[in-house]
């Protein structure tokens, strides 16, 4: 593990086995009033890393204030083979289903946001490898994160390229390969193992490649400014004629069938998460409250039925984005099980899944940036100073939602809605 400048982490800040193994009293979904998990076993599995996203939340706070990347916190996770959710339990994995990742997914936005997204990336080349056409790449994949190995972003540009098209190239040298360019929003590479590039080669054709994040050449700064989701190390990547083994480039260059939607839920997922945290913060805070208000309409703010109202609006916003997510989830794990299958129903289904999470964009981003501003009217002055840390839900919510502009969702679906055309199934940004 690494830190910012790439040196190594202090061992005091290297995942701590008690943190992993840290028996906690957690209540479950179902008690917290959050709903039922997707599954009969959901309780069990998320009981295995609920310490770890307690650890994790408790200073999310801290380290949004003092910019501190999360190193050790994905270290935890790693340790406690949370990386690994997807593989079966004889890859090292859980083999947790679609809906099961995406609900643990919302539990640890409610820790820290900044965490899931520097995952984000991890989780998607987890499915590119489970769907691979090629039994060699899949088993070279499914063994390296299975040993905890985890993989970063490397699509975005920001250069001049035109949409479609990349100004990072992949050229062929010598028996290798040669890769040449510029990525940014490398979201989660300046914490993983490998870079998942996406590039062109010498005659503008798609190459999609593994590059390993010490390879020479490689350097990964971090320098993503946003206002939100600042922990993510969604910054820059250069690479400078870096050598790669023929092996790190992919046979098929194309994504699982399901990536539009899987890699849009994760957001939408990550949204239900702040949400999640935006109402039990907001109910803590009012519950603690002393001071009030002398045209309130109780002696203790946590009996004004106003106040009361706010909170219960704040949760009841968290309460239908997750139910949102984990139904559109269930979309997307039909998806998988159909291309899995070799079934002809892949497609229509892929399609399927696409406008049902584009149906769930612009509901949950309302629903969230909504809890995040409303949250305040439940209290006082106090809430908006720095130390509360009240502030990062809505902008780390507003970040998430920029991604893959919302106001194209709702044109797609009407257009399905109408006439029956399929959504987008690739959603590229570049130069007119």
């Amino acid at each position: 593990m690494r830190s910012g400048n790439g040196s190594p982490i202090p061992s005091g800040d290297r995942p701590r086995g008690d943190v992993v193994n840290r028996k906690v009293e957690a209540m479950s979904r179902t008690d917290a009033g959050w709903g039922a998990g997707p599954s009969g076993r959901y309780e069990s599995l998320a009981d295995r890393f609920r310490p770890v996203f307690a650890e994790i939340r408790a200073t999310a706070v801290e380290r949004d204030r003092e910019r501190r990347l999360p190193h050790a916190e994905i270290g935890w996770l790693r340790e406690a083979n949370f990386t690994t959710l997807r593989l079966a339990p004889d890859e090292g994995g859980h083999g947790a289903s679609l809906p099961e990742l995406f609900a643990l997914l919302i539990e640890l936005s409610a820790a820290d946001s900044n965490v899931t997204n520097a995952l984000r990336a991890h989780f998607g080349f987890t499915e590119d490898a489970l769907c691979s056409s090629s039994p060699e790449w899949r088993a070279a994949w499914i063994k390296r994160i299975g040993a905890g190995e985890t993989i970063g972003s490397g699509v975005s540009e920001t250069g001049p390229a035109k949409v479609g098209a990349f100004d990072t190239v992949v050229r062929r040298r010598d028996g290798g390969f040669v890769v040449d360019g510029r990525k940014f929003y490398t979201t989660g590479s300046l914490f993983a193992d490998y870079i998942h590039l996406s590039a062109d080669d010498e005659a503008g054709g798609p190459v999609t490649a593994a590059v390993p994040v010490r390879a020479p050449g490689v350097t990964i700064g971090d320098d993503w400014d946003g206002f939100g989701q600042a922990l993510t190390a969604s910054g820059t990547a250069t690479f400078a004629g870096v050598t790669l083994d023929p092996a790190l480039i992919k046979p098929d260059p194309a994504r699982f069938p399901y990536a539009m939607a899987f890699f849009q839920l994760v957001h939408l997922a990550t949204l239900a998460g702040i949400g999640r945290a935006a109402a039990d913060d907001v109910a803590r805070l009012v519950a603690e409250r002393t001071r009030v208000y002398s045209h309130g309409n109780a002696g203790r703010t946590a009996d004004d039925p106003q106040i009361q109202a706010v909170v219960g609006r704040v949760r009841a916003n968290a309460y239908a984005a997750g139910a949102v997510v984990l139904k559109a989830a269930e979309a997307v794990q039909r998806v998988h099980d159909a291309h899995r299958a070799g079934s002809p129903e892949a497609e229509r289904q892929a399609t399927l899944a696409d406008v049902e999470v584009n149906q769930a964009v612009g509901v949950v981003t309302d629903l969230i940036l909504a809890a995040t501003t409303s949250l305040f009217d439940a209290l006082g002055a106090s809430a908006v100073k720095v130390g509360a840390g009240l502030d990062r839900y809505w902008r780390n919510a507003r970040t998430i939602t920029s991604h893959n502009p919302r106001l194209y969702r709702d044109r797609s679906v009407g257009a399905f809605a109408i006439s029956g055309e399929a959504p987008p199934r690739q959603y590229r940004v570049g130069s007119a």
